[in-house]
């Protein structure tokens, strides 16, 4: 007798071209661009995250690569107060500061380091959130944050597939080499359920075009399928029913390793998730012979790894040493 099955797993082959600890990656997009590169970083990957905030449409995320890679750093005068904050549309509330000159260096700042770490990027993951925009009702620019402005000021638009492909082509031409696109789990459930899955369809079939017409550096990673159609119950999403649960997104980022790393990689990197929680243990008794020589083998641990920057681990086990003095 057949075994019996209770859920659908998505196959995911392994890269042709997998990448390693000396890698760099740039993640860019919505929340969960956040969550992969926190999990990544985690795992000691080189990564920068969202340098200039959360962006959920391919419009604004092509905006921001622009703004980072032309160091289109905004005027003064186009910064708004809100709530005794300056921002302005086009960045998170994040960079808001208190003066308009603050608020300014903060963006510069954070055009540079987006800059710096495009230029260097080895892979550039974009998350898609939404295909969902609000414009300016005034100027028409499609803005990436509203900063709880009031709804008479914006239009929400539906992006079309083909505005899609227009953008995610302008992204895969900002990048400097691989570029893979991904979409959200996250159910924009204030867009309404129809909405959000209206929304959800057009970005997939806008990627698989992109795919489909750079297939030699594009790729594209199933996030959303793995949650909606692997794990596919309410006990994977946090308490908002919206977003996946941190048990969801571990598993998501296990299918991304298991698919983009290679076997030495993730050797590499099982002996590195050893280090991080070793040195994250609490000791009973710090400063006796035991926790001394488990401090010893750490540290031995850790110089025989290449390429992965852990200068923080090795100063946490020294500094136990020293204690143990």
């Amino acid at each position: 007798m057949d075994s019996m099955k209770f859920r659908t797993e998505i196959d995911i082959k392994p890269w042709s071209e997998p990448i390693d600890y000396s890698h760099n990656i740039v993640c860019l997009g919505s929340c969960f661009a956040t969550n992969i590169a926190e999990e990544l970083s985690r795992r000691k990957f080189r990564v920068v995250a969202s340098p200039t905030g959360i962006l959920f449409n391919p419009a604004s995320i092509a905006q921001s690569m622009r703004q980072m890679v032309a160091m289109q750093i905004p005027r003064a005068e186009e910064l708004m107060e809100v709530e005794g904050r300056y921002v302005h549309y086009n960045f998170h509330s994040a960079l808001g500061r208190d003066t308009r000159e603050d608020t300014i260096t903060t963006i510069g700042t954070a055009l540079q380091r987006g800059k710096e770490a495009l230029e260097s990027a080895d892979m550039v993951i974009v998350t898609l959130g939404t295909a969902w925009v609000y414009r300016l009702a005034d100027g028409g620019a499609v803005v990436a944050n509203c900063h709880k402005q009031p709804q008479r000021l914006f239009r929400r638009e539906l992006l079309t597939v083909e505005k899609c492909v227009a953008q995610l082509e302008e992204i895969v031409a900002l990048a400097p080499r691989r570029v893979l696109f991904t979409v959200s789990p996250v159910r924009h459930v204030g867009e309404g359920l129809e909405d959000n899955s209206l929304s959800k369809a057009i970005l997939r079939v806008a990627v698989d075009i992109v795919c489909r017409r750079n297939a030699v550096r594009v790729a594209y990673f199933p996030s959303y399928e793995i949650l909606i159609d692997d794990l596919r119950d309410y006990r994977f999403y946090a308490e908002d029913l919206a977003h996946p649960s941190r048990q969801a997104v571990e598993y998501i980022v296990e299918k991304f390793c298991d698919a983009a790393l290679s076997p030495k990689t993730k050797t590499t990197m099982a002996k590195v998730e050893g280090i991080v929680r070793a040195v994250n243990h609490r000791p009973n008794n710090p400063r006796s012979e035991a926790y001394r020589t488990f401090c010893k083998a750490q540290l031995r641990a850790i110089a025989e790894i290449e390429c992965v920057d852990l200068s923080e681990e090795k100063r946490a086990m020294e500094q136990m040493l020293q204690i143990n003095l």
